[in-house]
């Protein structure tokens, strides 16, 4: 330690991890602890922190556990979703998108209580050490930030549970054994790495999943659902108008009901290393099928062609954790400004793990039943038009040809 910290704010769940840290950041910085624990809709009771906090010896009026389901899905999901994001073409970046949230909200308490520094609970393998600190960085350039991880000789599970046992800090009976993987959960997603799933080989133990019905549970009767859209954000579910995290919460119903959103990938981490992951995001995954459906009939295509050129360079901007960033805020402006007319409604099927489109429709359709029929389509089109332009696209080819020949 080279400086005096006075108060630090925690990023607190409770868990094992976070309690034995909140009592060493007690110990090790003699400093005064808050706490903060974030509801994301992660579907855990979040009442025993608080009361973990208290016997840890945190004041109550710094204890901080807020409802952020609403800001999350609308601050930062749906302008995620508008963008199509999937991080290496795939993933909907359920976690990655939950951290400038939570960092947001924790530079708010420290500067409310006066904190001189902030804390988490990453490990310094992952990649959300970083998408914590440059959140942090971002909002408080000058903010101190301590990630025990980095510093503490807490190497492993066992040395968690002793520190834990001699400073009573009370320990789950589940928590004793071996961890079998490692979670984390919000409203969007929930994600399992670690332990049982580290051989890329073997297949995912059933009981790792706990979002989604496997597909020979699922039900053998397809669902039919009509998801509307303004402006690129969905609005309402079978015509029923919802907030944006009572939305998702029904989709998460429809696709656990289901079997919709597993996804087993080995991913590249910003770090370096690669490494493989179990998620299941159900009614992301439905949004993402449903929003790409509904572009399809009223964006341009150069629009349309151009954000799929921007989603890679965007998705990983939020994976690596530059939420925050000048770019990412540039590409969201192009990407919002292309969603005026992204207005109208997606039907989809849904059945065994599958997301099927099977119709859309909008007062902005750019789609032409008279242009596009294969029937007389009484002068719409002129096909003789299509000699010269095939023609002029042939130019430097012949020439090529010709020279080549």
């Amino acid at each position: 330690m080279s400086e005096k910290i006075n108060r630090v704010v925690l990023a607190y769940s409770g868990g094992l991890d976070t309690s034995v840290i909140l009592k060493w950041l007690q110990q090790t910085y003699q400093c005064e602890v808050v706490t903060f624990t974030a509801d994301l809709g992660q579907g855990e009771e979040l009442e025993p922190a608080r009361r973990k906090a208290e016997l840890a010896g945190v004041k109550p009026e710094h204890i901080f556990i807020d409802d952020l389901k609403e800001e999350f899905v609308r601050d930062f999901v749906f302008p995620m979703m508008r963008a199509n994001a999937a991080y290496e073409g795939v993933y909907l970046l359920g976690t990655s998108i939950a951290r400038p949230l939570i960092a947001k909200r924790q530079i708010e308490i420290a500067r409310a209580v006066n904190a001189d520094a902030v804390s988490h609970g990453a490990t310094g393998k992952g990649n959300d050490q970083v998408r914590f600190e440059l959140g942090y960085y971002a909002l408080a350039p000058d903010i101190k930030v301590i990630a025990p991880w980095r510093e503490w000789d807490l190497t492993s599970r066992s040395k968690l549970i002793e520190f834990a046992e001699a400073h009573q800090i009370p320990v789950a009976k589940d928590k004793r054994g071996e961890a079998p993987f490692s979670t984390d959960a919000n409203l969007l997603h929930t994600s399992s790495e670690g332990k049982v799933l580290e051989d890329p080989w073997q297949e995912v133990p059933d009981y790792v999943f706990s979002r989604t019905a496997s597909l020979e549970e699922a039900p053998n009767t397809p669902q039919v659902i009509t998801l509307a859209f303004e402006k690129g954000d969905a609005v309402a579910v079978d015509g029923e108008p919802l907030s944006p995290a009572s939305l998702l919460a029904r989709l998460n119903d429809l696709g656990r009901e289901h079997g919709i959103g597993r996804l087993d990938l080995v991913e590249n981490r910003f770090v370096g290393m690669k490494s493989r992951g179990m998620y299941e995001t159900p009614g992301g995954t439905i949004l993402h099928v449903a929003h790409r459906a509904i572009e399809s009939l009223t964006l341009d295509r150069g629009a349309a062609h151009l954000k799929d050129e921007l989603m890679p360079r965007y998705a990983e901007l939020i994976y690596n954790g530059f939420w925050f960033s000048p770019e990412r805020e540039m590409l969201q402006a192009a990407i919002d400004h292309s969603q005026a007319k992204v207005s109208g409604e997606v039907r989809l099927k849904l059945y065994k793990g599958g997301v099927h489109v099977i119709g859309r429709r909008s007062p902005n359709s750019l789609y032409s039943e008279k242009v596009v029929t294969f029937e007389d389509d009484q002068g719409a089109y002129d096909q003789r038009d299509a000699a010269g332009f095939i023609k002029l696209n042939a130019l430097r080819l012949r020439l090529l040809g010709r020279r080549d020949r």
